[in-house]
């Protein structure tokens, strides 16, 4: 049983007593010579904490989790790990991407792909061992995926894939989480799956979350960061209240937020000019 003072690295398999922290200092990065994407971005996160990275269209979301997955070198800035440049520590950074950016129609078994997760630890040429396959299994089995492990990639439905694209991830997980809109074009029963699932992760590593629907949002975060013009226009706010100031979140997100009738949360973006 896992005590209030524990952490476990969901693909380490040990425990410490210290919470982990990831930080950015003043992180500046763009794409070629143009302006930057992101300017003087700075927050942090500890491992069980659930920030949703949030703004409108252009804010630069994708961009930042882009820095922290070390697919885009800052121009400026630090990204620390415990104090340590992040990238300077191999393997800690487990990434989701959105599921249009993974081929599908790649001929390989849900088993295969997941088990992809464990490469990175493995290094090169090691074949897997029987705690690698223990891991798999374990990632296979929280996610409800043993039944589908032997079938196509390209045989799944659009939920399912998303289901083992975070199976796979939570393979490559030392210390954080990054997802890229998992819940995006997804009917609300497996949007529902997917929150649950990603939940789960974070109850042991930080989670950052670029996520567009605020019911998710509302559901998984414990805090938010929010991006505007490619800086930080708020963070560390409590999710649950941002969403609920209906006056802070239009004027940050320029979204009318509101409850129907049957509970779920809805959000309506308001025209940007340049989005």
């Amino acid at each position: 049983m896992v005590e209030a003072h524990d952490h476990i690295c969901w693909g380490g398999g040990h425990r410490h007593d210290k919470a982990h922290c990831l930080e950015l200092r003043g992180v500046c990065a763009g794409y070629g010579a143009g302006q930057d994407a992101l300017a003087d971005i700075s927050f942090r996160a500890q491992c069980g904490q659930r920030v949703a990275l949030i703004g409108p269209n252009g804010a630069g979301k994708s961009t930042l989790l882009n820095v922290l997955a070390g697919l885009l070198t800052p121009r400026s800035g630090q990204v620390l790990w415990n104090g340590r440049p992040l990238h300077d520590t191999p393997h800690e950074i487990a990434f989701m991407p959105q599921r249009s950016e993974v081929n599908w129609a790649f001929p390989i078994t849900v088993r295969q792909l997941v088990e992809m997760g464990r490469y990175p630890a493995l290094g090169n040429w090691k074949a897997m061992r029987q705690h690698d396959r223990d891991i798999v299994d374990k990632s296979l089995k929280t996610l409800n995926l043993m039944h589908l492990q032997h079938r196509q990639i390209g045989a799944l439905s659009g939920g399912q894939q998303q289901m083992v694209s975070l199976a796979r991830a939570l393979l490559n997980i030392n210390k954080v989480l990054l997802v890229d809109e998992p819940t995006k074009g997804l009917a609300p029963k497996i949007v529902q799956e997917v929150a649950e699932a990603l939940a789960e992760a974070a109850r042991t590593v930080p989670v950052l979350l670029v996520e567009q629907n605020l019911a998710v949002v509302r559901q998984l975060a414990s805090s938010v960061t929010v991006l505007s013009g490619g800086r930080v226009a708020l963070t560390g706010m409590e999710a649950g209240a941002f969403l609920d100031d209906t006056g802070l979140n239009h004027r940050l997100l320029g979204v009318h937020t509101g409850t129907p009738a049957d509970g779920t949360e809805s959000a309506q973006a308001a025209p940007r000019k340049g989005a």
